[in-house]
């Protein structure tokens, strides 16, 4: 298992060399996409997720690859990342290929060697040291209001597939095939937003013990600014309803080796729901040079109460710190609106 290297030659020819792609299409919050049709859209921003935090296996993983098209131009980036959780080992690889192919339907995310795919009843993803086999219990959702963000920091159609049961093997550093088992959450978004400079966010997406999926975000502007706080509940249904009066209290923050800060304790509160969550470990902050951002991807788990049932939780946070600097290798920004 070698990291694939980042060189700026790759950036360079994929701003210089690649096709010119039509105008991207207009974020219009009236026209909300299908929950199902996960595919490729032509569209500034656009990236699919999975992640899983394991337990059982003592793992944690995150998959992301990424579409821009900057000014006309295609330009795609993907990473994985692995936390061994029984020796705290973070494991980061990116894949800076241009040779990226996107269909639908079925789904296929594809950027060199790695791919994502959808069968009959499965996902495989392989990337990397990712060997694994995804398996839906819920169908595709759209999040209530169907998108993240406001018109002043851009916004991200959202769709999800909350909850799928993972198999196969993670590859670790010297050699060792991990059984994966567990769950894992699929993301999809696309919009005109600029992540990092424009806007950063705090996410969580969290599997509930009594069967249900919840998805928490708040955004913040440049000035570091909450500009909108937002949750929708999965019931074991498959339904996606919105979660109203929703608060995100940060509490203890960590400061990284890079200098960043992020919050890695929550209080979350809404009418018939109260949550306290953490971190499962501090050390997980990926700087993406791919894409000039850094961010925090790790596991969390949480326990409260939901209309008075005392419950737990255990999925995966994500928050944005920023863009990279020169020194620390950031080239490359996404489009500007």
């Amino acid at each position: 298992m070698r990291p694939l290297r980042v060189g700026a030659a790759s950036v360079l020819a994929a701003l210089v060399l690649s096709s010119c792609l039509p105008a991207p299409q207009a974020f219009d919050p009236a026209r909300l996409p299908e929950a199902r049709d996960l595919g490729a859209k032509n569209a500034p921003m656009e990236w699919w997720y999975v992640s899983g935090y394991l337990p059982g296996s003592g793992l944690a993983f995150h998959w992301a690859q990424f579409k821009v098209n900057y000014r006309g131009i295609p330009y795609h980036a993907g990473h994985v990342a692995i936390t061994d959780l029984k020796t705290g080992r973070l494991t980061f690889i990116e894949n800076d290929a241009q040779d990226a192919r996107f269909r639908f339907p079925p789904l296929r995310v594809e950027q060199g060697g790695w791919r994502l795919r959808q069968g009959a009843a499965t996902y495989t993803l392989r990337a990397g040291p990712l060997n694994l086999t995804l398996t839906p219990r819920k169908g595709p959702v759209v999040h209530p209001p169907g998108y993240s963000g406001t018109p002043e920091v851009g916004r991200l159609y959202y769709q999800s597939v909350t909850r799928l049961d993972v198999g196969g093997t993670v590859e670790l550093p010297g050699g060792e095939r991990r059984p994966a088992q567990g769950q894992a959450w699929l993301d999809h978004q696309w919009g005109d937003q600029q992540p990092g400079a424009q806007a950063r966010w705090d996410w969580f997406g969290l599997h509930l013990s009594d069967g249900s999926d919840l998805m928490l975000y708040r955004v913040r502007d440049a000035a570091g600014q909450v500009v909108q706080v937002a949750a929708s509940r999965v019931g074991v249904d498959g339904v996606a309803r919105e979660v109203p009066g929703v608060t995100m209290t940060p509490g203890r923050v960590w400061r990284s080796p890079s200098g960043r800060e992020y919050v890695l304790t929550w209080d979350v509160t809404a009418p018939d729901l109260r949550l306290a969550l953490e971190a499962v470990r501090d050390e997980q902050e990926l700087l993406s040079k791919t894409t000039s951002v850094a961010y925090w991807e790790g596991p969390v788990r949480g326990a409260g109460t939901l209309g008075g049932q005392a419950l737990t939780a255990e999925g995966m946070g994500e928050f944005v710190g920023g863009v990279l600097t020169q020194a620390e290798g950031g080239r490359f920004l996404p489009p500007r609106r």
